[in-house]
């Protein structure tokens, strides 16, 4: 992750990884060997001066595991994001080896006021709402979200996806950067298809299904504070 940062960070104003980025998806009964203390991510806090980062991990605090999304900024963690929702049902078993975190929150950002989802989160209607309450101008939504449900139309999860991240854009009036892992782990394949959704519920740009990619993205934030703006005057 270091390694990409600065290859990119000339380049970038927020670098976007995906969920357990740092880890891999099925850690299982190795996690807690595998998290990460905040201590320990010191080398991504000291790269984050050029420009900042979002990243998935496991993170371990006072004895607990956690799968997180952090916010590194001007050489500090400025957030950590604790998933809320952890799914327990078919081939996921996240909630036998993480701890469920307890609430959403923005915060600040040299970009804008910024609120973080670890993927499943955003599964839920509440989510919307409360994402909404804190008037973000950028939400980001880490993900690893695994193949399933093909059709004669393509990847129906896809579909599902698409609908949920632009309903989150428009009720929020935010831009949604979200990003999926790609690629095969122990036999379980992820789709990728990595996108930023404009608050006007648009794609901006939809990264290809089953490819890697590194895309710079340059939405037009001063067209959007000024929408804002109008939006409080009527």
């Amino acid at each position: 992750a270091v390694a990409m940062v600065q290859r990119h960070a000339a380049k970038s104003s927020v670098i976007v990884f995906c969920e357990l980025a740092l880890n891999g998806y099925l850690l299982q009964d190795k996690v807690y060997e595998d998290a990460w203390s905040v201590d320990e991510l010191l080398p991504l806090c000291k790269n984050s001066t050029e420009c900042d980062i979002v990243i998935g991990a496991a993170m371990k605090e006072k004895g607990r595991t956690y799968n997180a999304a952090l916010y590194f900024g001007g050489g500090e963690l400025k957030h950590i994001h604790r998933k809320l929702h952890l799914p327990n049902y078919g081939m996921f078993e996240e909630a036998r080896y993480f701890f469920k975190g307890d609430q959403i929150e923005a915060f600040e950002t040299d970009y804008g006021r910024c609120v973080m989802l670890v993927c499943e989160d955003l599964w839920r209607a509440q989510t919307m709402a409360d994402v909404a309450a804190k008037q973000p101008e950028f939400v980001y939504v880490v993900a690893n979200s695994p193949a399933r449900a093909f059709d004669e139309e393509g990847l129906d999860i896809e579909r599902q996806w698409d609908a949920l991240l632009k309903s989150l854009a428009h009720l929020s009036n935010a831009y949604v950067v979200f990003v999926n892992r790609v690629g095969f782990e122990d036999g379980l394949g992820f789709w990728g298809g990595s996108r930023v959704i404009t608050p006007q519920g648009k794609s901006e740009m939809t990264l290809p299904l089953f490819e890697t990619a590194v895309v710079h993205v340059s939405p037009d934030h001063r067209l959007h504070d000024v929408e804002k703006w109008l939006a409080k005057i009527d």
